[in-house]
């Protein structure tokens, strides 16, 4: 097998490598580790798309430009690579889009998806519920059928970036019938945050980032043009979108700066007299996260190839694989870092004996979430076992 890109890949890779540096330059954005999904950037999106990066896979008649997955994975990888921004506007890009061009109508197709590729529009996601998490089939949020409009009561969170997005691609339970399965009763909408009725609230993590919300749905009165696809199969198409949430290199690079950083750290840094890149335990945990890094690439790069091809039987299965996988190498990246800057760590931007500017401490802070956000751990190794291994579910 060769795992070499092609010369016009590379010369991709430049060419993405060589923008995001002049973004840097001319001040458009700061590296920040875990910026794809906190940080968010109008001005640098926009040069995005004047690149036509933006919906590059999709079909030119849909406004992309029929590129292949992997180049789309070089954008990306390069873009953690210097801790880009993005989010509402990527999650148009990398699962919204997709979605609607699979399940939505010509009128929904021809509204939104030019405006994910001018990088006009931005998406929240609305799934989990304080009362449905991981059990997406336990969700209370209601969308009751009046005439030709839905009335939606009920409550959202951990809603990335619902405070700075410009709608919401939400589920809402549609039948109440008690005969019928609560996976058979379930719709998926598209509605405009600023509908009235909706309240939104950040919610601050301890790592200071206000990207979550919880979003309060009052009676709130939609078209019913704003469903998406067939009326109480929103479950089943919300799990083929989620394929395309748990399949790109950000699960594994999201914290690439600080991985970066704190290698250069431990050649700049002497303790004891020597160079914390000489200790042996320090090199055997900065060579153990090395190896795992470079395995985690193997399994996004597969599934950037599985998304290619027209028959992919294994992609959910492989994306299960490579989120679970990216998820334990981050936190265990966020857990080394901090054992090797010790107390100093623990200082946050601000302080003069801040190292990397505060990042290691943001970075473990927000750690726990990488293994719950976008589908847990523990749900993810129980569809593996299921569709990967053929064992039962009970």
């Amino acid at each position: 097998m060769d795992f070499k890109f092609t010369q016009e890949q590379e010369r991709f890779r430049k060419e993405v490598r060589d923008f995001l540096e002049g973004e840097i330059e001319k001040g458009i954005f700061e590296t920040r580790a875990n910026g794809w999904v906190t940080e968010e950037n109008e001005a640098f999106v926009h040069h995005l798309a004047e690149r036509g990066w933006l919906g590059m896979t999709w079909p030119q008649e849909y406004g992309g430009q029929g590129r292949s997955y992997l180049d789309r994975l070089i954008l990306t990888e390069e873009m953690m690579h210097y801790g880009a921004p993005g989010g509402g506007f990527l999650v148009g890009d990398r699962q919204i889009g997709p979605s609607i061009m699979a399940h939505g109508t010509e009128e929904q197709r021809d509204f939104f998806l030019p405006r994910i590729v001018r990088g006009e529009t931005s998406f929240a996601i609305g799934i989990s519920e304080p009362q449905a998490g991981s059990d997406v089939g336990a969700l209370e949020t209601r969308a009751v059928e009046e005439g030709d409009s839905f009335v939606i009561s009920g409550q959202k969170v951990w809603t990335s970036n619902a405070s700075r997005s410009d709608f919401i691609y939400l589920i809402a339970r549609t039948n109440f019938a008690p005969e019928v399965s609560r996976y058979r009763s379930i719709s998926e909408f598209i509605v405009d945050l600023k509908t009235p009725g909706i309240t939104i609230n950040p919610l601050m993590d301890m790592a200071g980032h206000g990207h979550w919300c919880e979003v309060f749905f009052d009676d709130v009165q939609v078209p019913g043009t704003t469903l998406i696809g067939k009326k109480d199969m929103g479950f089943y198409q919300i799990m083929s979108q989620l394929d395309y949430e748990r399949a790109g290199v950000e699960r594994l690079m999201g914290n690439y700066p600080l991985l970066r950083g704190i290698i250069d750290y431990t050649k700049e840094t002497k303790r004891d007299g020597v160079p914390l890149c000489k200790q042996p335990r320090i090199r055997y945990m900065l060579s153990d996260l090395m190896i795992k890094f470079e395995v985690g690439k193997l399994l996004v790069y597969r599934v950037a190839w599985l998304l290619n091809q027209k028959e992919k039987p294994t992609l959910t299965r492989d994306t299960c694989i490579a989120k679970v996988y990216g998820n334990r190498f981050e936190q265990e990246l966020d857990n080394a870092a901090m054992n090797i800057a010790g107390l100093h760590g623990q200082l946050d931007s601000g302080s003069k004996c801040a190292i990397l500017d505060g990042a290691i401490t943001r970075a473990y802070l927000f750690s726990p979430a990488h293994s719950i956000q976008g589908g847990t751990s523990e749900i993810l190794m129980n569809i593996i076992a299921d569709r990967g291994l053929g064992l039962p579910r009970k």
